[in-house]
């Protein structure tokens, strides 16, 4: 009989602990914190994006802001967003120190547009978007360009930006691509002096957008850090033909095109992976001479490059936005 009383006694306990914590659980179990949805790489301190080059026309690019919690809002949440210069300048200081230029330089006005700076996160959501339309035409690459974003306190105190700084914060790096875009592989590039016999090597060079139809990449071996970097253009343009046409904006290197090289396109599908395209763009044959005016004030050194890159890009078929379909 006692243990019939204890039997019972006991499912009335497991009731009432089990009602307890059903009740709990309908109860917000963390803060209702606003922050964005844009990782930051902390070896440069900023976020890459990738966006569609288009010379006539805005590519619109949707930045999600975030609401956290175990529970949904109830009510639409309007979160003010402002640009955050302040923290870009201490991003380049902390990252850069005195090489002013390598600063990351904040993105202007004529090269995008935020019709709201206000987004709504709806009552039965956790995310709303902040629509920016970028006018990317005519930007100069020599530069890295960012667009820097905060989330503002609440006037109303109706949410709370994410304590920690770089969650409420959205550095944007904007990288413009086009179909010939991106890291090229370069072994067989071949570098030398035009009196020498020597040759020099390097893995890789990134191409970076000039219009819809070219990329620069920087003569030789110079790199992205160069004091006068912008000095150094090549510019390959992808014709129709099949051919490229070779070509430095600044005089002072004297760019002699010895041989213009042609271009081929070849695409396949994963053998694997049946949702994965390779695309691969290769330049082939190209030979040009050109003065290194900068290392040695007062004295070109006089190089000549030539051979053949390619640049493979793995594209998911199944993801219709094509900067999200590429695997960067």
């Amino acid at each position: 009989m006692k243990e019939k009383i204890y039997y019972l006694l006991f499912a009335v306990l497991m009731a009432l602990f089990c009602t307890a914590c059903n009740e709990e659980w309908t109860d917000e179990q963390y803060e209702h914190y606003v922050s964005f949805k844009a990782p930051m790489d902390y070896t440069r301190g900023v976020t890459d994006i990738y966006v569609k080059y288009k010379l006539n026309g805005a590519v619109t690019y949707q930045l999600p802001v975030i609401m956290s919690g175990s529970t949904l809002p109830g009510h639409d949440t309007e979160v003010q967003i402002a640009i955050d210069s302040d923290t870009l300048k201490s991003i380049n200081w902390e990252y850069f120190h005195n090489r002013t230029d390598l600063y990351y330089k904040e993105l202007t006005s004529d090269y995008y547009e935020v019709e709201n700076m206000n987004v709504v996160i709806p009552a039965d959501d956790c995310m709303g978007l902040l629509n920016v339309n970028f006018k990317l035409g005519g930007i100069d690459l020599v530069d890295k360009w960012v667009l820097p974003f905060t989330i503002r306190e609440s006037p109303t105190g109706s949410y709370t930006p994410h304590p920690r700084k770089n969650y409420k914060k959205a550095l944007l790096r904007v990288v413009p691509f086009n179909e010939y875009s991106g890291i090229y592989s370069t072994t067989t590039m071949e570098v030398g002096f035009t009196d020498s016999g020597n040759k020099m090597t390097t893995n890789t060079r990134t191409a970076s957008v000039v219009d819809e139809h070219s990329v620069f990449f920087y003569a030789g071996l110079m790199n992205e850090e160069e004091l006068e970097r912008g000095k150094y253009k090549i510019i390959f343009r992808f014709n129709d033909d099949g051919t490229v046409t070779l070509s430095a904006p600044d005089p002072d290197i004297r760019f002699n095109p010895i041989k213009n090289p042609t271009w081929k396109l070849a695409e396949k599908m994963d053998v694997s992976l049946p949702y994965l395209k390779h695309k691969t763009i290769t330049i082939e044959g190209f030979k040009y001479e050109f003065d290194d005016v900068t290392s040695v004030p007062g004295t070109p050194i006089r190089y000549v490059v030539e051979g053949t890159v390619n640049m493979e890009r793995k594209i998911n078929i199944q993801i219709p936005d094509e900067d999200q379909a590429i695997e960067w």
